[in-house]
């Protein structure tokens, strides 16, 4: 028996974004295809393996020792990130912003993704969600370059709503327009979580 449910609903690739390196600011820049290896999506600053442990795993770790890269792609929700505009009263909320490399539509409530959830697209390349992306002062400070005023009302306001981290189960490439087939695994509370 098969331990993934595949969704009912598709989603689908609106923008994809890539930065080569951290030098010079948070931002990705628009690309029409990401090729995904292992590692992570060729030519992004993400991309690894491993990478180091920082605030995110501070009760497991010591910052900066070598950890399983869980975070080697960012995706948001255009439909969130228009959530996000409207409570901060602003035109738009750009993903650049966020440091995203997918952003998709018509996957309700992407944040919220339970952990372990498979996106899959036409090439077969395939995505594991890792976990909620917590907005944070990185991201305050991105979007405060465009709207200065929202710096310190941004984090709560894009609470459960930047989106998910994911690393790469299946290799292959990803295309602007490309559909989203995503399957979930069981769904039960843990009984003596906090």
């Amino acid at each position: 028996m098969p331990l993934l449910t595949k969704l009912k609903f598709t989603g689908t690739v609106t923008q994809l974004l890539l930065r080569p390196d951290r030098a010079g600011g948070f931002e990705k820049a628009p690309t029409g295809r990401i090729a995904l290896t292992l590692a992570g999506p060729k030519g992004d600053c993400h991309t690894g393996l491993t990478r180091k442990s920082d605030s995110r795993t501070l009760a497991l770790y010591k910052r900066n020792i070598d950890i399983r890269n869980v975070r080697q792609i960012t995706i948001l929700s255009e439909e969130e990130l228009r959530d996000v505009a409207e409570a901060l009263n602003v035109p738009a909320i750009k993903p650049e912003w966020f440091g995203a490399n997918i952003v998709v539509r018509d996957i309700p409530d992407l944040t919220l993704l339970p952990p372990s959830t498979r996106l899959q697209f036409p090439s077969g390349a395939t995505l594991v969600a890792d976990m909620e992306n917590m907005p944070c002062k990185q991201i305050a400070e991105a979007v405060a370059q465009h709207h200065p005023e929202v710096q310190f009302t941004l984090v709560k306001a894009a609470m459960h709503k930047r989106g998910v981290t994911a690393w790469v189960e299946r290799e292959g490439d990803i295309k602007v327009d490309d559909s989203i087939s995503l399957f979930i695994p069981p769904q039960r509370l843990y009984a003596h979580g906090s």
